[in-house]
């Protein structure tokens, strides 16, 4: 049964999903915007398909739409356009990446990660890329800086792109194998993390800093190589350890910082938290009256399953907000 409630959920990342699935089940029309071609947020654009098949994805969302979500593609809805649903869910993900403000940082060869592996996601799904524009592996040394699993991503797909060589460089320290003791369960524990793109190939270093990106060739301003230097455990670095990694490319996957807020954020007038995160209160709502929020735009860069959990826990709560009570499961 329809409740004639319209709901808007900007963003078709997990979070946006889960949340438009789960409203939707409960009678609202849910609209899902996103500024991309497609459906799928980092799903579709950020993992490559040797850890998600896209027909996977394509599969979910045709029945999605087939029980009533509508999808519009290509569109950044502005606040004027969002006047009319009686709720609106913020599910933009956390999209700036963290930059490394070294020397030689506008060198050529020289990328953020999901600039990366977008790009190369799409090739895969057969968009032609112009050559100017081509971010690609093949034949190249490359190295990756963050060793998290946008690294993992980037180190996969420089093998599978035919990398001469691939390095991933940390800063952390190297983990250990086994729960510390003072990491005791069920505290998260710090543990080496191997996953199938290394086992693929590529080398991996620990307490390594980047100093700099240098360039041997003056007239074409490309990326060369690195210069690093060992850091010890409280990062303070180690004199004497000064090495250079060889390079041609160069992907930055330190992490992210927040959420885009020129735009939809700023003309919507979002409060923030202390981490740039947009400031919910416990029902998921922001500042702004009947604007919600889910997944990595409300609680930072995290894991498709918490994605997954806030655009469910957020579903209820607007479910709630609009109509007193709610059938739907309490995460």
């Amino acid at each position: 049964k329809r409740t004639g409630k319209k709901i808007a959920v900007v963003g078709s990342g997990p979070a946006g999903l889960a949340c438009a699935a789960q409203l939707n089940q409960a009678g609202h029309n849910v609209t899902v915007f996103e500024r991309d071609e497609k459906i799928g947020g980092i799903m579709r654009f950020g993992i490559p398909d040797f850890k998600l098949e896209k027909n996977i994805l394509d599969r979910r969302i045709e029945v999605w739409r087939r029980e009533g979500i509508e999808f519009k593609t290509g569109i950044s809805p502005d606040k004027k356009a969002l006047a009319g649903f009686s709720a609106v869910v913020l599910a933009g993900g956390s999209k700036v990446p963290r930059d490394l403000p070294v020397p030689g940082r506008e060198l050529r060869g020289v990328h953020f990660a999901m600039e990366y592996l977008t790009q190369s996601n799409r090739r895969v799904a057969g968009v032609e890329v112009p050559a100017d524009k081509l971010i690609d592996a093949q034949g190249k040394k490359v190295v990756v800086i963050g060793g998290g699993d946008t690294g993992s991503d980037c180190v996969g797909t420089a093998v599978r792109q035919g990398a001469d060589c691939v390095v991933q460089i940390e800063l952390m320290p190297k983990p250990g194998e086994t729960r510390l003791a003072n990491q005791p369960w069920p505290t998260y524990p710090m543990l080496l993390k191997t996953t199938s793109s290394h086992e693929e190939g590529g080398e991996r270093q620990w307490s390594v800093l980047t100093k700099k990106f240098i360039s041997r060739e003056s007239s074409s301003q490309r990326v060369t190589g690195l210069q690093c230097v060992r850091v010890d455990e409280k990062l303070k670095e180690i004199p004497g350890t000064e090495f250079e990694i060889p390079a041609d490319l160069v992907l930055l996957a330190m992490g992210f910082v927040g959420a885009e807020k020129p735009g939809l954020l700023t003309e919507l007038g979002v409060e923030y938290d202390q981490r740039g995160n947009v400031k919910t209160d416990e029902n998921y709502m922001t500042s702004v009256k009947n604007v919600f929020a889910a997944g990595d735009m409300r609680r930072g860069q995290s894991l498709i399953v918490w994605a997954i959990s806030e655009g469910r826990r957020a579903a209820r709560a607007v479910d709630l907000f609009l109509m007193g009570g709610s059938n739907l499961p309490a995460i």
